[in-house]
């Protein structure tokens, strides 16, 4: 069992602000914080109340959990509770939502495995209270394991709270379109979005269950208190759905809005489509800072389908924007002043820096070139001085055949080189070997994940040189949290901000670049960021953060702090870069579930439509732009 790595101490509850706003068009109690690990703090510190209460009323609590990337950090967080002595979990009784099926208690996609390494073996749980469906049983008796499973739950008492998360089918639990608010327990088939989300983990769709057991949404609906917890700008969407719309068997959390004791947990970017969120002018009086006027006129501008200069005071009063309007002399003066902050956003090469020590850290060995390719070039040619440090080695992103088809490369270039033939025939024969011994998903031997680290970084290497920069401009961090050999990465540790930090105090940078994402589905990207701001902390300098996003969102203009425009020829030098990822190109091993392009499609397609907006909002018309936040 994999140790649990250090956790970084949170903010304490009492002081985590509550994003506040009219709740008028909410159907749920809702909850926004700005940070994934505040949602982490809130649910643990509700967990503690609740096990501290029922424990002392009854002698015992039932607590219901979930799987799944969302929960991580509230089980990270009660981990370290545990160790500090203020949660006792030798009188809680467990019992889990959902398995995959069919499915082996053993295997590393096991939801028992799961919760083993992130909850269950770093605390005082009795193992006759824990309790999960069971994916290895016959299927002739699944009927009466289902049966067990609801019955089981009535002798603890029920639950006394339910830890949910929300997939982007709107489900609960396993519970897809469709299911019925009076299912029970059950064996369902799995809907196709959902085997998709869960490709990644599985190393492939086709290797993704077609079915799973899961409790029912009447089973759901007994517990006495509900969390329903999302996170990402990727669950934003369904989160609206949930949250605001009506209750429908189309999305399956609706029910919650008929739970007395239900709440919804959100970070702030899986609330983004919430209207208290995203346009609180339609609900209530605001503040009307810069950036709500900037986000105001905007959205007005995409409304009408007119230019910014061309909106008139009737769209504003047509459009709930009196109030904003009242505060200027005309529509034409604020038309004026956002206009100008949008213009004064746009750099282009003669306003980017130069003469500086630029740092861009890239999590995996290709988010430099799909994210910053147009500005890395830039910045190059501007004299700067550039470290691009590849935090992970991305080497679970390689499929088999690549390695065999760069042995069989080494094979035949031995004599050229000097290499014993047989030799290298040896090890290749005992690579392939392994490749067709093991299962989707088993983790690679040392020898073969180091051969897919080499992959990655010689197309990284490559890469950068295609931008134009010296091959020496590449560093290779290969952080511990990732050398898993699992999708399932480690939490940060004290050895990655070391490592962070060593670069840091090396280099001495004057601008750092990392991915400041909200959309990551696999949460490399999330780890790799809060393994900076650890190392930023101790670290000596004052270096200046701009964030880019990945391969999966790009920041909106009002999102953005700077513009930087591309021409044709550079976007396709850009694109071209991308191209060097050779094992990455045409179908990825991780494309992430919620678009079919490849990279260089969806990069094109983005930095084109950042311009198109910005031509439509009126201003200046460039090819294709990269945008990005200063932190």
């Amino acid at each position: 069992m994999k140790d649990a790595a250090p956790v970084r101490q949170p903010v304490p509850s009492d002081r985590i602000a509550v994003i506040e706003g009219s709740r008028e068009r909410e159907h749920l109690p809702t909850v926004v914080v700005d940070d994934p690990q505040d949602l982490a703090v809130l649910l643990a510190e509700r967990v503690v109340e609740i096990v501290k209460r029922e424990t002392a009323a009854k002698g015992r609590c039932v607590l219901g959990l979930a799987t799944g990337s969302t929960p991580i950090g509230i089980y990270q967080e009660l981990i370290r509770r545990h160790l500090a002595g203020e949660i006792d979990f030798s009188q809680v009784i467990t019992f889990n939502l959902d398995e995959y099926y069919p499915m082996s208690p053993y295997s590393i996609h096991s939801y028992r495995l799961y919760m083993m390494e992130n909850l269950f073996a770093h605390v005082n749980l009795d193992p006759r209270n824990i309790h999960l469906p069971d994916g290895s049983v016959a299927r002739r008796d699944l009927e009466a394991h289902c049966r067990a499973y609801e019955q089981a739950v009535r002798d603890a008492g029920g639950l006394d709270f339910q830890i949910l998360g929300i997939g982007r089918s709107g489900h609960i639990g396993f519970n897809e379109p469709g299911s019925s608010p009076d299912s029970r327990t059950r064996l369902i088939t799995l809907d196709t979005i959902t085997r998709r989300d869960a490709a990644a983990d599985f190393f492939g769709e086709d290797n993704v269950p077609l079915e799973a057991i899961t409790m029912g949404i009447a089973s759901i609906m007994d517990a006495k208190e509900i969390a329903l917890i999302a996170t990402g700008e990727h669950k934003a969407q369904i989160v609206r759905r949930a949250v605001e719309g009506e209750v429908s068997q189309d999305v399956t959390a609706t029910y919650l809005q008929q739970h007395a004791e239900a709440t919804v947990y959100l970070d702030l970017a899986a609330a983004g489509e919430l209207t208290r969120i995203k346009t609180p002018w339609v609900l209530e009086s605001v503040e009307w800072t810069p950036g709500m006027t900037e986000d105001a006129v905007v959205w007005l501008a995409e409304k009408t389908d007119k230019a910014i200069l061309k909106l008139t005071a009737r769209d504003y009063r047509e459009n709930y924007l009196s109030p904003l309007l009242n505060k200027y002399a005309s529509a034409g003066e604020v038309n004026g002043e956002v206009f100008n902050r949008l213009r004064d956003k746009i750099r282009g090469r003669a306003r980017l820096p130069r003469g500086q020590k630029v740092l861009v850290f890239s999590p995996h060995p290709d988010d430099d070139v799909i994210s910053m390719g147009g500005i890395l070039r830039k910045l190059w040619e501007n004299d700067n001085e550039i470290v691009v440090a590849y935090m992970t080695s991305g080497n679970i992103a390689v499929f088999d055949h690549d390695v065999e088809r760069h042995l069989d490369f080494i094979v035949r270039a031995a004599p050229s080189l000097g290499l014993k033939q047989a030799q290298i025939q040896e090890v290749r024969r005992e690579i392939e070997a392994g490749f067709h011994s093991k299962q989707p998903g088993d983790v690679d031997s040392e020898r073969v994940q180091g051969l897919k680290r080499f992959i990655r970084e010689s197309e990284a290497v490559s890469a950068i040189a295609a931008l134009g920069l010296p091959r020496s401009a590449a560093r290779f961090l290969n952080l511990p949290f990732y050398r898993t050999g699992e999708v399932r990465k480690r939490p940060i540790g004290d050895d990655d901000v070391e490592i962070v930090l060593e670069l840091l105090r090396g280099f001495r940078p004057d601008m750092v670049f990392a991915a400041g994402d909200l959309s990551d589905p696999h949460g490399t990207h999330r780890l790799c960021k809060a393994a900076i701001d650890r190392a930023l902390e101790p670290y000596e300098g004052d270096p200046q953060i701009w964030l880019y996003r990945g391969a999966w969102e790009e920041w909106s203009i009002t999102q953005a702090d700077v513009l930087v425009p591309l021409s044709q020829e550079e976007l396709r030098k850009k694109v071209l870069a991308i191209f060097k990822h050779q094992s990455q190109k045409d179908v990825a091993a991780f494309p992430g579930g919620y678009d079919d392009r490849e990279f260089w499609q969806r990069v094109e397609s983005r930095n084109l439509d950042t311009a198109a907006q910005a031509d439509r909002l009126g201003l200046a018309e460039y090819y294709a732009m990269e945008a990005y936040r200063i932190e």
